[in-house]
């Protein structure tokens, strides 16, 4: 058998997530379909996150286990003939055996991007979440700051996870504003994510810009004092999975 790691770039607008659901379009369930008709047999794919409906990706990766081996430069190829125009294999590579493509993961870099016009941009629509409300950044980056480094997120995990242990290391939030094309994009790096963490982060960040939340209240957040000052949940259109990294560079 040989393993293989996928990268994998996607607009996540007509999927229902990247994992398999019953009776739902998923991501993973595309690029199941495509291998088994190249490899014509069954095979099982591992990603190194679930997104979300909705949720886009640039640097999405996952792994599989192949009968056989194809070309590392002909394999995107093949599976890129067979996938949607909204799905895209960027790049396959042989790894060794025990390589796990969601546990060998070392970090993951998000982006969330604000729509800052008067009215929706409309070729941006699907990729951001519109906000012209007066936004003050200084507050917004002051607030992420909050965020970085080791902490209990479990205030910060939407219900419905099956995941205990809550304790994630955010490396940075990274708050920059475009004004030229009227975009604010927050940038995340972290060991890992719980479910809608990025999201309900992001709805935080947003409404201390707002005025709405003080800083002191997302501290008591993120001891756990005061998990209702978490979220909201922003929308997760605007939200781009952009980089799985690997103890190398794959």
């Amino acid at each position: 058998m040989f393993n293989t790691l996928l990268y994998i770039s996607y607009d996540g607008t007509n999927y229902s997530g990247f994992q398999i659901q019953e009776n739902a379009h998923t991501v993973q369930y595309a690029l199941e379909r495509a291998l088994r008709t190249i490899y014509k047999q069954p095979l099982r794919i591992t990603g190194a996150g679930r997104t979300d409906s909705g949720v886009h990706a640039r640097g999405q990766a996952a792994s599989y286990m192949a009968p056989f081996h194809i070309a590392d430069e002909n394999l995107p190829h093949a599976l890129n003939a067979l996938l949607p125009a909204d799905l895209v294999i960027t790049k396959a590579v042989k790894v060794k055996e025990d390589f796990h493509a969601q546990f060998d993961a070392r970090r993951k870099l998000y982006s969330y991007t604000i729509d800052r016009a008067p009215f929706p941009q409309v070729m941006k629509r699907l990729y951001s979440w519109h906000l012209p409300e007066k936004l003050n950044l200084d507050r917004m980056r002051e607030a992420a700051l909050l965020f970085e480094g080791t902490h209990d997120f479990k205030a910060f995990q939407a219900a419905g996870s099956q995941v205990t242990e809550t304790e994630r290391t955010l490396y940075y939030i990274d708050v920059k504003n475009y004004p030229k094309d009227k975009l604010v994009i927050i940038s995340f790096e972290g060991s890992g994510f719980l479910y809608r963490m990025a999201r309900l982060i992001t709805g935080t960040i947003v409404r201390a810009g707002s005025g709405k939340l003080g800083l002191s209240e997302i501290s008591k957040a993120i001891q756990g004092s005061n998990p209702s000052a978490a979220g909201p949940t922003a929308p997760s259109w605007g939200l781009c999975l952009e980089k799985v990294i690997y103890d190398r560079d794959y």
